[in-house]
C-alpha cells in the first residue's frame, strides 16, 4: 500500500478570499461550478484538509472550503468557540458567496456542524454528508484507556515519536505498518496546516465545543434531508457505532463503511470517499430538480 496522500501538484486550489463574521476573519477557497458544495473540517484541520476532495470534486461541482474560526488563517478566534457558532460562521461563508442552500458535508467536528447547519436552517442544505462523527460530540472525549495512552504520545516524547503516534491515531494499521511514518508525516503536513508533532492552540477549544454538542434528541427532524452517513472500520475517535446510530435516528438517510479505514478515511481512501459523495450528491440533486418542479 504505497503512495502519496497529496493530488499532482499540477492541480492548484484557488487564492483564499476573505470574509469578516463575529469578530474573526475567515479564509475560504472556492473553485469549480455547479451544484455547491461547503466542506467542513474537524479537529485541528485547516480547509486544505479537503484538498483530496476539492481537486477531485471541482471539476463536477462549486467547491468551497474553509479554516474554521481560530484555525488557520481564520483569526482570531473572536467569539466563544461553541459547534452553534460553527455552524453560524459556515452560513456567513455561503451568504458571501451569494449562496442560498448548499450540500453540506462535514468530517468529525465538522460533522457536527453541519448537523447543527440541518437542524437550525433546512432551507440551506441541499443534501448531507456525515463523515466520521456522531450526534453526540463526547462520544470523541470519552477516553479509553487505549484511546488516553495513544493521546498522550501525541504530546510527549521526541517530536517524531508525537507524529508518529498521531499517524497512528488517524490511519489504519495496514496503512501505517507499510509506509515510513516519516513520509507520510511530511505528506500530511500541507493538509493539516502544521507539523504533525505540534498541537494547533483552538484544539482544545474545539474538543470543548465537540463535547458539548449533543443532537440525538433531534435527528428525527432531518427527515426529508437526502442524508449520507459514512463511518470507517478502525476509527479510533468515532468508532462505526456512532455513525449507525446516526443513520438508524435519521429517517431515510443512508450508510456506508469504508473497510480497512480509519479516521483519515479522506485523506487514506480519498478515490472511495470522492465516488460515494459524487453519487450522494447527483442523487440528491436529481430529486430536488424533481421536487422543484412538482412544487
Amino acid at each position: 500500500m504505497g503512495g502519496g496522500f497529496l493530488p499532482p501538484v499540477t492541480i492548484l486550489f484557488a487564492m483564499q478570499k476573505r470574509v469578516e463574521f463575529h469578530g474573526c476573519t475567515f479564509a475560504y477557497r472556492h473553485e469549480g461550478s455547479g451544484e455547491p458544495l461547503l466542506l467542513i473540517q474537524g479537529v485541528g484541520l485547516h480547509g486544505d484538509g479537503w484538498l483530496p476532495q476539492a481537486a477531485n470534486l471541482k471539476d463536477k461541482f462549486r467547491v468551497i472550503t474553509f479554516d474554521n474560526r481560530g484555525m488557520g488563517a481564520s483569526q482570531p478566534i473572536g467569539a466563544p468557540l461553541t459547534v452553534e457558532q460553527m455552524a453560524a460562521d459556515a452560513l456567513a461563508i455561503m451568504d458571501a458567496e451569494g449562496i442560498r442552500a448548499a450540500h453540506i458535508i462535514g468530517h468529525s467536528l465538522g460533522g457536527c456542524v453541519a448537523q447543527a447547519i440541518a437542524l437550525t436552517s433546512p432551507d440551506r442544505v441541499k443534501s448531507l454528508a456525515l463523515l466520521c462523527t456522531s450526534a453526540r460530540g463526547a462520544d470523541a472525549t470519552d477516553l479509553t484507556f487505549a484511546m488516553l495512552w495513544l493521546g498522550m504520545r501525541t504530546r510527549l516524547g521526541s517530536r517524531r515519536m508525537r507524529r508518529s503516534a498521531f499517524l497512528q491515531l488517524v490511519l489504519s494499521p495496514s496503512y501505517f505498518a507499510a509506509n515510513d511514518p516519516d513520509r507520510i508525516a511530511r505528506e500530511l503536513e500541507p493538509l493539516f496546516g502544521h507539523d504533525l508533532a505540534d498541537t494547533p492552540p483552538i484544539v482544545m477549544r474545539q474538543l470543548q465545543a465537540l463535547k458539548r454538542f449533543d443532537a440525538t434528541a433531534r435527528l428525527p427532524n432531518l427527515a426529508g434531508i437526502s442524508t449520507l452517513v459514512i463511518s470507517a472500520e478502525h476509527d479510533k475517535i468515532f468508532p462505526t457505532r456512532c455513525g449507525r446510530a446516526l443513520h438508524s435516528a435519521i429517517p431515510g438517510s443512508d450508510f456506508v463503511q469504508i473497510s480497512g479505514a480509519a479516521h483519515g478515511v479522506t485523506i487514506e481512501r480519498a478515490h472511495e470517499v470522492n465516488e460515494v459523495l459524487v453519487d450522494h450528491i447527483r442523487r440528491a440533486a436529481a430529486v430536488g430538480r424533481v421536487a422543484s418542479i412538482q412544487a
